[in-house]
């Protein structure tokens, strides 16, 4: 039990439903929707549609989203894959014979097709209830009113404002400056683009005039993109990848999605006896940078397209990290690997969603960098993800740029089994961080027996390039042994992500919903 006299929240308890998320207005349109005899995956849309507009620098329906979800009466878990690809006719030759060694995160070859908005129709035709006109009108109406900005989402709007260029000034800035918390933003040209799709379907984005505003734009900015790239784009289903921790099963998104480095960082930790540690102590800090080291290694050699990502059953097996974590001292600091040649950054969004009936949808979704490539069309204002960024241009690579291949992705959403049975849909939001922070979370709820708002409350630390970023919930005295044993320490200049998580207490009928005091959001149940 937390101590009441100090700062802190309390799990939201409810017997029929919740939804966890970043933004207080999304988890109550997502509640709304369940209560009007949506499922989760409606609520799961509704939502996620709406944080496009409640935090626009991290989300939109120009982007990419990924979906586990377990079916109402069922405990298999499906995956589906809402993430884009880059255009036919642009290829790694073509960009090294430019002189380019990496794509620019702010350039129209960064921008890879948005799959977001047909996974969510998808999603909805399989698995929801009401159809995809009623699970937009809220968004819809909050693009049309406009949405108050929140202190969080204040804070990253004002990080970086030059990043926005073009179209993308006259939509996302206002008098060429940032909105600050409690101006109110307004997108009545997508809330048209949602009246569109919630009239024909996924055909109102990928065809017709918003897929010609979407085009021409990126044609004006000098992108190769066609029509045709755009109408072939699809969603695709599959099944997780999954790896075992303390009694209970770990579930992730398969690539190109970095799920399997979670797991990796994990199978590592699990031959040190973490519960033997402080938790917020020095000598568990040093042994979550030295697994993220070495887990991370391995993603950025082995995960990419899923046509293309090598390796995957090696990277999961457990004697790859029983011989990972031989290489990891308690008194030393392990080299720092080689620094991926592609981008990787820290902007999403995360939400989960337990209905009555017993569905689960865990559920990312992301424009990658802060407001993307910083490009918007310019009709409709939708801004263009820089996904592409997470290609390299090494020959060779299994994640080199290539005509029509998806990138390695960084957003990952999970879930936790016992027994067979789903117990917690979650997901920690952060670029780079997300594996580092599901297997903190994952351990502060099995190492330590933290509570689900305990493990997202807890201090992160995280090595990024050799830099071990330390949030300021650590002591001075950690930070100092931490120096001691030879890392760079540095206090992280952001809060290191931010995360949701629904725990089943399927014995006394329970939720038990906990959203991250690093963003704006709550979780809300009835």
């Amino acid at each position: 039990m937390r101590d009441f006299q100090l700062p802190g929240r309390s799990e939201t308890l409810a017997q029929n439903a919740i939804c966890a998320t970043s933004h207080p207005l999304a988890a109550k349109v997502a509640l709304d929707i369940l209560k009007a005899g949506g499922n989760a995956a409606d609520a799961a849309i509704a939502g996620a549609v709406l944080l496009g507009f409640a935090e626009p620098q991290s989300c939109g329906i120009g982007g990419d989203c990924f979906v586990l979800i377990k079916p109402a009466g069922e405990e298999r878990v499906i995956a589906l894959n809402g993430s884009g690809r880059a255009p036919a006719g642009l290829s790694a030759e073509d960009l090294r014979a430019r002189g380019l060694a990496e794509i620019g995160t702010e350039s129209v070859e960064s921008v890879t097709l948005p799959g977001a908005i047909d996974a969510f129709c998808r999603l909805s035709e399989r698995h929801g209830r009401l159809g995809i006109g009623d699970c937009l009108a809220p968004a819809i109406r909050y693009a049309d009113e406009g949405i108050p900005v929140a202190p969080r989402v204040a804070f990253d709007w004002a990080r970086e404002p030059e990043r926005l260029s073009g179209q993308a000034r006259r939509f996302y800035l206002r008098g060429g400056a940032p909105l600050a918390t409690g101006d109110v933003f307004r997108s009545p040209e997508q809330a048209e683009v949602l009246r569109r799709i919630a009239r024909e379907g996924r055909k109102g984005f990928y065809e017709g005039e918003v897929a010609e505003d979407l085009i021409a734009s990126l044609n004006a900015l000098g992108g190769c993109h066609t029509a045709d790239d755009l109408a072939a784009t699809e969603a695709s289903w599959g099944v997780p990848v999954a790896g075992d921790y303390k009694g209970h099963r770990v579930l992730e998104h398969p690539p190109n999605g970095q799920g399997a480095t979670a797991i990796l960082m994990l199978n590592i930790l699990a031959e040190f006896d973490l519960g033997a540690l402080d938790p917020f102590g020095a000598a568990r800090a040093h042994l979550e940078a030295e697994a993220a080291k070495l887990a991370y290694d391995a993603r950025n050699r082995f995960i990419a397209d899923p046509d293309h990502t090598t390796r995957l059953d090696h990277m999961l097996a457990p004697e790859t990290a029983r011989r990972l974590a031989g290489l990891v001292a308690p008194d030393r600091v392990l080299p720092v690997p080689p620094a991926p040649a592609e981008a990787v950054h820290r902007d999403t969004v995360y939400l989960c969603v337990v209905d009555r009936d017993g569905m689960a949808v865990s559920m990312i979704y992301s424009t990658y960098w802060s407001f993307g490539a910083g490009l918007a069309s310019s009709k409709f204002g939708i801004l263009f993800q820089n996904r592409g960024t997470g290609f390299t241009l090494v020959p060779g690579h299994a994640n080199e740029f290539g005509p029509g291949k998806r990138p390695m992705h960084t957003i990952i959403p999970a879930m936790l089994e016992k027994g067979g049975r789903v117990v917690m849909p979650f997901g920690v939001m952060g670029g780079a961080y997300q594996p580092a922070g599901h297997a903190r979370l994952v351990s502060n709820l099995l190492d330590y027996g933290l509570s689900p708002q305990a493990a997202l409350d807890a201090p992160r630390s995280f090595v990024d390039d050799g830099v071990l970023e330390i949030e300021r919930g650590y002591s001075d005295a950690v930070r100092g042994e931490l120096a001691a044993l030879g890392h760079r320490v540095s206090l992280a200049d952001a809060p290191l992500g931010g995360g949701q998580a629904i725990l089943i207490d399927h014995a006394r009928g329970v939720l038990w919903g906990a959203s991250d005091p690093r963003k704006d959001g709550c979780a809300l149940g009835y």
